[in-house]
């Protein structure tokens, strides 16, 4: 019986194919590094607050009104916040897989 790959041609296609996977995953490293240095920027209560997330998903600024702040209700102010912070970590979790999508032509590749 012989051994080996059935075929002509099956160790160049293997080597073929892991090629292509290793400058797939050199587009995702470099994809990922440049997400996680961008900004994204989301606002609530008409721009009373703004959060600015990175890709790395951290908050790096929040800037609130000066008329947005009422001592007679903190829980709207605390609301905005916690609205304009979920909204730019949602902005930048699409923009993510929006982006990630392009390098990996819509795999669906677990932990991207």
């Amino acid at each position: 019986m012989k051994r080996g790959y059935p075929g002509r041609g099956g160790a160049p296609n293997m080597n073929n194919m892991m090629k292509q996977m290793q400058k797939m995953q050199k587009q995702i490293e470099d994809m990922q590094e440049k997400l996680e240095a961008e900004e994204v920027t989301a606002q609530a209560g008409g721009g009373a607050v703004e959060a600015v997330v990175t890709g790395k998903k951290e908050l790096v600024r929040l800037t609130i009104d000066p008329d947005a702040v009422d001592p007679e209700d903190v829980e709207m102010l605390q609301d905005l916040i916690i609205a304009a912070v979920n909204e730019a970590l949602r902005s930048a979790e699409e923009k993510a897989e929006r982006e990630m999508s392009k390098v990996t032509g819509g795999l669906n590749i677990p932990g991207l």
